[in-house]
């Protein structure tokens, strides 16, 4: 399943609740196991953000879905990030079908000949 980031930040409202609910982390942490989302990690952060919490969903729209659900409650933002694995970025740089493969041609810089170059001084 494709992997997600989400990094959070708590509104004043979320501060509070969470303060008053600790646990309250594990009650959304199931809700989103109803959405077919899994939670693979979670952590506090120090910083602009809250929380950062890894998950696995079966498509953006479901992503998509769950972050507006969960901002709809006024107690959090949330930016949304899909993120996918060193390995597979490896082998898709590996593919053959792709810009840029083959040897690098410096015929052609797309730069001016120096006398026609307006910025450059006359010699």
């Amino acid at each position: 399943m494709p992997t997600y980031v989400l990094l959070s930040k708590l509104t004043p409202e979320g501060r509070q609740t969470l303060h008053e609910h600790p646990d309250r982390l594990e009650t959304v942490n199931r809700e989103l196991s109803h959405m077919d989302v899994k939670v693979i990690a979670q952590y506090a952060l120090l910083g602009p953000y809250d929380f950062l919490t890894i998950v696995e969903a079966t498509d953006n729209e479901t992503v998509a879905h769950l972050s507006i659900d969960l901002g709809s409650r006024g107690t959090m933002e949330m930016m949304t990030l899909p993120a996918i694995t060193v390995a597979a970025l490896t082998d898709k740089l590996h593919d053959s079908q792709q810009l840029g493969k083959g040897p690098v041609d410096r015929t052609n810089t797309g730069s001016l000949p120096v006398e026609d170059d307006p910025i450059s001084p006359p010699c």
